[in-house]
């Protein structure tokens, strides 16, 4: 099922998923956080597969190449469609699966609800939500989300302006406003399409019901796999930065995780700190791993 950098497609629950599997042996299943592609996993994926690992990444329905959303997805949904995807690709046995941002609440939901298929859960940066709460109805929020997509789109914004915002908002998420190390070829692919905006504004209308329905998951499924939650800072002694961290702290105090911190880094920890991220993930499921997250091959 390897393919090249733009990999291949699968179809899950009917919809085309587009997914690249590269390396083998144990597996590590990467998720993307909100409006981010599979290509952001990059400086990841390659040393876990040099590692010894074989690494899945996927898009989510209207993200990366993915086909688009059919609809707003819930935590449990993306568990599921996780658990599918392993199963179309015909892996079956236990794989550590990191989240990143958004999809840290899909990862842990997958923990959660498929414990015999967990080896580990990685939290990179993940969202953080206390107590959720939403002011409107989710079929409000919906309905306007599909109404800003289709009105975005036909006033022709992603194809002016979808590469340029791309690389603003992951400059803003990177320590020092490092630049997008994405190839603008694929940053073009992407994101001059109305589908991959279409699809960030769904996930986004459902994130706090998403939010609440993971503090749900938490009181009826019980953690059983070893669990790390890996958070980015600048360095800085802001307060903005401090209760961040704070925040990821408590986050792994709760689920009972292991924490760490990934320095100097912003919101883009697997592109500011990928050595940091991928020695997290191999050694999450096996801490006697000599492994350093380094490339050997670098």
């Amino acid at each position: 099922m390897t393919g090249p950098a733009t990999g291949t497609f699968v179809r899950v629950d009917g919809v085309p998923l587009h997914v690249v599997v590269e390396g083998r042996g144990p597996v590590v299943v990467l998720s993307a956080g909100l409006a981010l592609a599979w290509f952001d996993w990059d400086p990841v994926a390659a040393p876990l597969a040099a590692r010894g690992r074989t690494v899945v990444r996927f898009d989510r329905p209207g993200h990366g190449l993915s086909a688009p959303a059919p609809g707003p997805a819930g935590a449990a949904d993306e568990a599921h469609r996780i658990a599918a995807l392993l199963d179309v690709l015909g892996l079956t046995g236990p794989v550590t699966v990191a989240g990143h941002s958004l999809a840290g609440f899909h990862a842990e939901a997958f923990a959660r609800l498929h414990p015999g298929r967990t080896a580990a859960l990685v939290l990179v940066d993940s969202s953080v939500e206390e107590a959720p709460r939403t002011r409107l109805p989710a079929a409000w929020r919906t309905g306007a989300a599909r109404a800003l997509g289709r009105a975005v789109t036909a006033a022709g914004i992603p194809a002016a302006l979808g590469p340029a915002a791309r690389r603003g908002v992951v400059r803003a998420g990177r320590t020092g406003g490092a630049a997008d190390p994405a190839a603008r070829d694929l940053v073009r692919r992407c994101y001059r399409t109305g589908r991959v905006w279409r699809g960030a504004l769904l996930e986004n209308a459902r994130y706090p019901d998403t939010a609440a329905e993971l503090l749900a998951l938490r009181a009826e499924h019980p953690l059983a796999a070893p669990a790390t939650v890996l958070a980015g800072h600048d360095g800085g002694t802001g307060r903005a930065a401090l209760r961040w961290l704070a925040r990821q702290a408590d986050l792994a105090d709760r689920i009972g995780a292991r924490f760490e911190v990934a320095q100097p880094s912003g919101h883009l920890v697997m592109l500011d700190r990928p050595d940091h991220v991928t020695r997290a993930i191999l050694h999450a499921a096996d801490p006697a791993d000599p492994a350093d997250g380094t490339d050997p091959a670098g």
